[in-house]
């Protein structure tokens, strides 16, 4: 019996489940770039290169290890076009009695593989991805029967089913999360470590070569490339920020300085969502710096929630609600994209430098996707679909499972308050005091009306009038409905004549791209 298992390209584990059991003397592993996946977003350069460099490492590690590999490489003359084609031509060489694979990440992906045993006449064994702390099903009783879905809940029942930040039975410190600690505003002689940087190697530079010459038109470029791409760089990565970023990464992980792409921020999502780490390692690397009192219990739980929360959150969120979740539009948001999201020409600073950043790095940090790029977007009302497009597309540790619900649920509100209790929109204020962006932008963020004002100011008010008759239950926004009843007729003819004038000047500026 001759097994064919494909390994996908998120599934960079030795772990991986699609392994397990594997007969090195029969078994054919099969690996393979397929065109498709570089394209069905228009996917960063640097983002192909990672995935495709920590693919070719990764078969080179199986193969030292005696497993049977065929790998495909991206051929530009004749490319396969699909997973499905690369299975054809991979039984063409070699005959197989099944096929087996780990279940994949995305939606998109899962509807190709469906069709794999019809295909191919074979029988096709789908696992279970156990990279993950909570399965499918798991999720799906959490969550039966509550009116709502609410991440801290859910991450308290992760906390004690994994022991994490636990003594006899309850929360290290008294309480389950330490948010409020985390809010503090940069400060100016904040000297903050660089981030990992790994010099690419001659299978690297080889990636590099092609992703310059295959994908010309994507965002960005392949220079100054320093991702991990082996699962031992990326345990190098992870100790660096242990060591040097996570005792500050909870008091300023909302903060944003300019020229500071970085942050405090541990930069590990890419490799936990290939594989070349495992949840649990980051997690317990974290829980001893607090335990040996290396970094302080606010960043050690925030840093953890992330990981232990929210992640597996999202992907629950993900899958129990996929394939209708990704057309959810609760604000009716129909304005294309701004083509500066594309090359950050716009007089708005802080949008500016979060989208400089993300052409340059392939990477911002959450603050940044989340009140700059996702707040902007929210409050001018841009299609919900194009901007989830946007943020696959130019991010390294973008995938479908983590990007959808963290855009169209958190960022944009578009699902209606399935995954958020409120949308996380502001004014300008809170830019400001989360960061230096202000203090060199065009506009005044002191500024609430006219052509100098900090648009965020007017745009934030004009949101929540246009949206009242969605918005006017929820609790978590009655103050600031308050605060609008109680203006002048005047200062809101003025929010709504800014805001007009703004997002008209806007729309004669956007693209799709």
């Amino acid at each position: 019996m001759t097994a064919l298992r494909i390994i996908l390209g998120d599934q960079l584990s030795e772990q991986i489940s699609s392994l397990n059991g594997t007969v090195l003397e029969t078994d054919i592993i099969l690996m393979c770039e397929v065109m498709a996946e570089t394209t069905y977003v228009k996917h960063h350069k640097k983002k192909i290169a990672f995935i495709f460099s920590a693919m070719r490492h990764f078969a080179e590690n199986l193969r030292s290890k005696g497993y049977q590999v065929e790998y495909f490489q991206l051929d530009i003359e004749t490319p396969l076009r699909s997973f499905t084609q690369a299975i054809e031509k991979a039984l063409a060489i070699r005959a197989a009695d099944h096929i087996i694979v780990t279940e994949p990440g995305e939606y998109r992906v899962l509807t190709e593989l469906e069709c794999w045993a019809e295909i191919f006449e074979l029988p096709v064994f789908i696992r279970p991805d156990t990279r993950f702390l909570c399965d499918h099903a798991e999720f799906e009783s959490w969550s039966s029967g509550r009116k709502s879905l609410r991440m801290e809940y859910f991450y308290r029942k992760m906390r004690k089913k994994y022991s994490v930040l636990m003594e006899d039975g309850q929360p290290v410190g008294g309480q389950w999360n330490f948010d409020s600690d985390n809010r503090k505003s940069p400060q100016p002689t904040l000297e903050v470590p660089d981030t990992y940087h790994n010099t690419p190697d001659v299978m690297t530079q080889k990636v590099l070569d092609l992703v310059e010459a295959q994908f010309p038109n994507h965002m960005g470029d392949t220079s100054q490339f320093h991702f991990a791409v082996t699962s031992v760089q990326a345990k190098a990565a992870l100790k660096k920020f242990i060591e040097e970023r996570l005792p500050y990464f909870g008091d300023f992980q909302d903060a944003m300085i300019q020229g500071q792409p970085w942050m405090y921020h541990a930069h590990i999502g890419l490799y936990l969502n290939v594989g070349l780490l495992l949840p649990l390692d980051c997690i317990a690397a974290a829980e001893q710096a607090y335990r040996s009192q290396k970094a302080p219990l606010n960043a050690v739980e925030g840093f953890i929630r992330q990981i232990l929360g929210w992640r597996e959150f999202v992907r629950g969120i993900y899958w129990q609600k996929m394939p209708d979740y990704s057309a959810l539009n609760f604000f009716e948001g129909n304005r294309d994209l701004p083509g500066f999201y594309w090359d950050a020409d716009t007089k708005m600073n802080c949008l500016h430098q979060s989208v400089t950043e993300t052409i340059e790095n392939a990477y911002a940090h959450h603050i940044q996707r989340l009140m700059v790029l996702g707040n902007f977007a929210l409050l001018a009302g841009i299609d919900p679909l194009q901007v989830n497009t946007w943020f696959l597309s130019v991010y390294a540790d973008a995938f479908e499972w983590v990007e959808l619900p963290n855009v169209t649920g958190m960022a944009l509100f578009a699902d209606g308050g399935m995954l958020a209790s409120k949308p996380y929109a502001s004014g300008g204020g809170y830019i400001n005091k989360m960061s230096n962006y202000c203090k060199e932008c065009s506009y005044k963020v002191s500024q609430k009306s006219g052509s100098n004002a900090c648009p965020f100011n007017y745009l934030y008010w004009d949101f929540l009038s246009r949206n009242r008759d969605k918005l006017d239950n929820n609790h978590r926004l009655g103050m600031m409905y308050k605060v609008y009843d109680r203006m002048a007729d005047e200062k809101k003819q003025v929010i709504h004549d800014d805001s007009s004038k703004f997002l008209s000047h806007l729309d004669s500026k956007s693209q799709n791209s």
